[in-house]
C-alpha cells in the first residue's frame, strides 16, 4: 500500500452529537485533502472514515481530538481500514448507523 492510499476509521467519544461535529470533520477533511465520511452512531459516538496520505491523516486525527466549539471530546480511537473507492473523491455526511 502506498502512502497516498491509507484508510483509517476513527471513533470519537464525548459530547459529539448535536454540536456540528460531522460538519466540522467534513470542513477539516476538505482543508487537509482527505476523503471519506462522518456519521453518528446510536451509542452517541461519531464514526469518521478517512482516506489520504499519512501526514494529513495525522493532522486530521489531531483536529478530531480538538473538535468544534461546543463539543467535549473524551477520546478518539483509531483503527486501520480498507480503502473504499466509493469515497475516493469526496467527504460526505452519512446517515446514522
Amino acid at each position: 500500500m502506498n502512502d497516498r492510499n491509507i484508510a483509517k476509521r476513527y471513533f470519537v467519544s464525548g459530547i459529539v452529537q448535536g454540536v456540528g461535529f460531522r460538519f466540522f470533520a467534513q470542513r477539516t477533511a476538505y482543508r487537509l485533502g482527505i476523503s471519506g465520511y462522518a456519521r453518528n452512531l446510536f451509542d452517541g459516538r461519531v464514526e469518521v472514515f478517512a482516506m489520504g496520505a499519512r501526514e494529513p491523516l495525522e493532522a486530521f486525527r489531531a483536529e478530531l481530538e480538538r473538535g468544534p466549539r461546543g463539543a467535549s471530546i473524551s477520546g478518539v480511537t483509531e483503527e486501520e481500514a480498507g480503502v473504499q473507492a466509493a469515497y475516493a473523491d469526496k467527504f460526505s455526511i452519512e446517515y446514522d448507523a
